[in-house]
């Protein structure tokens, strides 16, 4: 029950980055300014953490890959994200978010040598059909479906999908206090050049700081220590309730829904999602 609840924890936290990114837009903040604050706010606390556990260093001959990982998993996760959060609405991203499983079915053969089996085959063409659905009829005024909101969250979720291609070549060496540690600044500098910086309400801070001490370090922190209690394969199920949170919170917020079309693209896309984790190979069970 502890590792259940901690992973609803990290889905709670993990669907609120895009209601509450709405709030800071709201009050004139960009997107890309979100991105910045939230790489660079959150690696204050991966910094306490290295630092307090003593997981600093990090082979040199790893850098290439860190610098890999900075550009796709925060310069191109975090902007894509949020500047699809605004153009479409949180509930659309966080969906839209969830085609990473069927990224990381079309990547890991390739790079992971990993099989394409029936079942991440099945995925796929759930995810595709789910994705569809929603381009075609998502639903209200606050969803907008356009090539931009849309495109960003396939990339949003194109991006999190290196999270495991990537993450897996770190597992084996470094906890992920570590490895954020050194990709959070350099995805910062990333954004950087992209970022025009403006004044800020206290409201706005408070969602930026939300949203990277919570929605961020914390959010993986209850994730991380979940897997203590549940093995990967059940932690990764249950945290699917992450875009059905960022629906709910969307609607009760923003006033954001989808049509029927749209919630039954959007439910073919968390079944993609299972499959994948479900029909997972055995090592990538055990590697989360």
């Amino acid at each position: 029950m502890r590792g259940y609840l901690l992973i609803l924890a990290a889905a709670v936290l993990w669907g609120t980055i895009g209601p509450v990114a709405r709030r800071a837009f709201a009050e004139g903040v960009s997107p890309m300014e979100v991105a910045f604050w939230r790489a660079v706010l959150a690696w204050l606390f991966f910094a306490l953490h290295a630092g307090l556990k003593r997981e600093l260093r990090i082979d040199i001959k790893d850098f290439p890959m860190v610098g890999l990982f900075a550009l796709t998993g925060v310069t191109l996760f975090y902007s894509s994200y949020q500047i699809a959060v605004k153009t479409g609405g949180a509930a659309l991203a966080a969906v839209l978010l969830y085609t990473a499983p069927a990224w990381v079915g079309i990547l890991s053969p390739v790079f992971l040598k990993e099989r394409l089996t029936a079942g991440k085959l099945v995925a796929l063409a759930a995810t595709l059909l789910g994705v569809i659905c929603i381009s075609f009829g998502a639903g209200g005024p606050q969803v907008r479906v356009t090539s931009v909101s849309v495109g960003c969250g396939l990339l949003a979720g194109f991006s999190y999908s290196l999270y495991y291609i990537l993450g897996k070549y770190f597992s084996t060496r470094y906890s992920s206090a570590t490895v954020f540690f050194y990709i959070l600044p350099l995805g910062a500098l990333g954004l950087l050049p992209w970022v025009e910086f403006g004044p800020k309400t206290p409201t706005s801070w408070l969602c930026i700081l939300s949203i990277a001490a919570l929605s961020t370090y914390g959010a993986y922190f209850c994730y991380y220590a979940a897997l203590k209690y549940l093995e990967p394969t059940r932690a990764a199920i249950t945290a699917t309730l992450e875009p059905v949170i960022a629906a709910v919170v969307a609607y009760l917020w923003w006033h954001e829904y989808f049509s029927p079309l749209g919630y039954l693209g959007s439910t073919l896309i968390i079944i993609g999602v299972v499959i994948v984790i479900w029909k997972a190979d055995p090592e990538q069970k055990a590697s989360g």
